[in-house]
């Protein structure tokens, strides 16, 4: 049977996916292998190939992927980068997953020999690390031993010198202890009566144990308000989260916290407790946590797995201490007494002589005129020295009444000059020997010299009064008058110039004395008072008196009234006076006097000056007042857009003219000048400046139909108002026609 060899062909198409085999072509070239491999191939032909291509392809088929990832698995091993590289691309998440024992065991000589390696190298790196830590427990634990040091310095300066701490002080001397500690002892009093376990994270209560007797609210609730300050104190200071509230006190109660890694131990303490229990409280907190800390680390609130903590709590709530009423030591008390009462005999006397002494030196110090520099007490005997005037009395002499013993006093005094007031007074009364006209006096602690004296012993007085002035009392001496001709003179002069500067309208320029003449001169009203006359009485001789004034308007009120009273010769019913420096006129005027009193006061203004014409009243005659108002309520009215009356209006305009003429003759005769203001009106019809226009015509043509009537021009004036003043409202039924129209008012001058 002889078979055909056909070659093996391996289909083109390359596998859908690298990691898979491609199973169509494996298929393919299986069933060519069986069509084309004959049993009795090998033996019949010579020179068959030791290894068939068809096996290769097969075998790349089957286990090529493999083939690969080993050829690349024994390149990497032989490079040290990249099979480091690859290592650490898988190690952490090869550590994730495996099993923490064995991963512990594993690390752990790795990390200890690192670890040694590292501080050996570098030891500071380790002390950065622990800092954070070791530090605030150092810290608080100084602080405690600081607390405590003082807390016991404080309780024994306390009871040194009490009953208390006599008793204290022979217990100790007894017992062999301390003195501070047999203080600490009784006067430490206090007792734990709450003890709270709190989780750190979540603020929930583990554990609570009462002392007996020891009442409280729910536990829980406190637990939670705990957290809570601690939490507001935090969130409000900013301070660290390793921190807590250490202290808190209320009254007789106190709460101490100390704070472990997982829970918080709260004690409440009644009284004054030594800083010794934060110790006590500290070991409870480690124990706690050295037995539970997984159940500690792990608590949601459920308190099974945590049944031993309360009988560590209860070792805190134990604590107290009571303070031991022992019975009254009679038998030292009398030893004491027979000790203290000779002790206390001899002191009372050194007491009562020193009183007696402090007493003398008390009042040394208050002496005028001595000045104590020093005073003590040495061997029973008293030494004082110090300043003495010679003026001052004997400090020999005060000691009289004082029950001190003179041969006991030692003393020793240096003169001085007092700058007592009475004392400078005697010395000057001893030097200057003042006559008998003049009285030395202190005044508020100054010196004053009143009376007649010499020009002589003036200034012999002058020269003494500038000496004292360097530091001692003021010495015045203004009050002497110098009893000389020539100063008599010049002060009679200078009581007239003080006269003249008094008087209104009266102004000093300038004024001197000068070879027994005196001369003045200045500004004077002539309103004022005679100078001449003013020298009446003043002991001064006309004479010699040599004035020159010059004229001047004094803005005096009462001379501008004067003025004004003369210029305007106000009629009988007005009034000019004044009131707080202003000129008010009151009373009726006729308008031109009024006139009159307006420029002045304009012009009074100007200087400065007021004169108020608001209170006087316009004087008009009757028969001029209703012929003014007959005259006000005539209007001549118009046709619309006409600026000419109509025919109409004729009459009316020949009995305004009649009107106008009589009342401008009445007015003159009766002292005023009488104007009359024609004002042109018109209706809303037009444009505004058309109305203003013809409103301003209507007033001029209704003048010069006066005018021609026989009215003086003169006393006519004219105005357009347009429609700004309008007689009647435009929407009412006569409205436009009542507002054509031109209307008269009357002013008197």
């Amino acid at each position: 049977m002889t078979s055909t060899v056909d070659p093996i062909s391996l289909p083109q198409r390359a596998a859908s996916n690298d990691t898979e085999i491609d199973r169509e072509a494996l298929a393919n070239l299986l069933v060519e292998i069986a069509r084309n491999v004959d049993p009795d191939y090998r033996a019949r032909l010579d020179g068959v190939p030791t290894a068939d291509p068809r096996m290769e392809t097969l075998r790349q088929l089957l286990v090529g992927r493999e083939i690969s990832e080993l050829s690349r698995v024994t390149h990497l091993l032989d490079e040290p980068e990249q099979l480091a590289s690859a290592v650490g691309g898988v190690l952490p998440s090869a550590a994730a997953r495996a099993p923490h024992a064995q991963l512990g065991e594993a690390l752990a000589p790795a990390v200890e020999r690192a670890v040694q390696r590292s501080i050996q190298k570098s030891p500071r790196t380790l002390t950065d690390i622990l800092y954070p830590v070791f530090l605030p427990a150092i810290r608080k634990s100084i602080g405690e031993k600081i607390d405590q040091t003082f807390q016991s310095l404080n309780e024994t300066l306390r009871h040194i010198f009490t009953w208390h701490g006599l008793k204290w002080r022979l217990e100790a001397w007894r017992t062999g202890a301390s003195f501070s500690e047999v203080v600490l002892k009784h006067s430490l009093v206090y007792r734990v009566e709450h003890v709270f376990l709190i989780n750190r994270n979540s603020g929930l209560l583990i554990a609570h144990v009462t002392a007996d007797n020891a009442t409280s609210e729910d536990p829980q609730l406190i637990s939670s308000m705990l957290s809570a300050i601690q939490d507001f104190v935090k969130d409000s200071f900013n301070e660290k989260e390793q921190s807590g509230l250490d202290t808190i006190r209320f009254g007789e109660l106190r709460l101490w916290s100390e704070v472990g890694p997982f829970a918080t131990l709260v004690a409440v303490i009644r009284g004054n407790p030594p800083e010794e229990l934060h110790e006590i409280f500290r070991d409870v907190l480690l124990r706690i946590h050295d037995e539970c800390s997984q159940a500690l680390e792990q608590f949601d609130g459920d308190s099974s797995q945590l049944v031993g903590v309360e009988t560590l709590l209860q070792t805190c709530v134990e604590l107290k201490q009571e303070d031991s009423n022992q019975g009254f030591p009679w038998l030292v008390v009398a030893a004491v007494l027979l000790v203290l009462i000779p002790a206390g005999g001899w002191f009372l006397l050194s007491w009562q002589s020193g009183q007696r002494w402090q007493a003398y030196v008390s009042r040394l110090s208050t002496q005028p005129g001595i000045i104590v520099a020093e005073q003590k007490v040495r061997d029973g005997q008293f030494y004082i020295a110090g300043l003495r005037d010679p003026l001052a009395a004997d400090p020999q002499a005060l000691l009289s009444g004082t029950q001190v013993d003179p041969a006991r006093v030692h003393s020793q005094w240096q003169f001085y000059q007092s700058l007592e007031p009475e004392f400078v007074l005697k010395r000057l009364t001893a030097s200057l020997a003042p006559p008998d006209s003049v009285r030395l006096s202190i005044v508020n602690d100054r010196i004053v010299a009143e009376g007649e004296a010499p020009d002589t012993w003036i200034d012999r007085a002058r020269a003494a009064a500038r000496q004292l002035s360097a530091g001692g009392p003021v010495f015045d001496i203004s009050r002497v008058r110098d009893v000389s001709p020539e100063a008599r003179a010049a002060e009679h002069w200078q009581t007239y110039v003080s006269r003249l500067e008094a008087q209104p309208g009266i102004i000093v320029a300038q004024q001197r004395a000068r070879g027994g003449h005196f001369y003045i001169s200045g500004l004077r009203d002539p309103q004022a008072a005679d100078p001449q006359a003013l020298l009446y009485g003043t002991g001064v001789d006309p004479a010699r008196v040599h004035s020159q004034w010059q004229f001047y308007q004094s803005l005096d009120p009462k001379f501008v009234l004067k003025r004004l009273v003369a210029s305007l010769a106000p009629p009988k019913s007005v009034r000019l006076m004044t009131i707080q420096d202003r000129i008010v006129a009151v009373g009726e005027a006729p308008a031109a006097w009024i006139n009159r009193a307006r420029v002045a006061s304009q012009q009074l203004s100007a200087d400065g000056l007021s004169l108020d014409i608001s209170e006087l009243r316009e004087s008009t005659p009757q028969e001029l007042t209703h012929l003014r108002d007959a005259i006000q309520a005539v209007d001549i009215f118009f046709d619309s857009g006409k600026a000419v009356p109509g025919p109409e209006q004729l009459p009316v305009l020949d009995k305004l003219a009649n009107q106008l003429k009589e009342l401008a003759k009445d007015a003159r005769e009766a002292g005023v000048t009488a104007q009359f203001m024609l004002t042109g009106h018109s209706d809303a019809t037009g444009r505004e400046t058309a109305k203003v226009s013809i409103s301003a015509a209507r007033a001029e043509t209704v003048r010069a139909l006066l005018k021609k009537r026989g009215v003086d021009p003169e006393l006519l004036l004219v105005r357009g108002a347009g429609t700004f003043e309008p007689a009647e409202a435009e929407d009412s039924r006569t409205g436009s026609s009542a507002n054509r129209r031109v209307s008269v008012t009357v002013n008197f001058h």
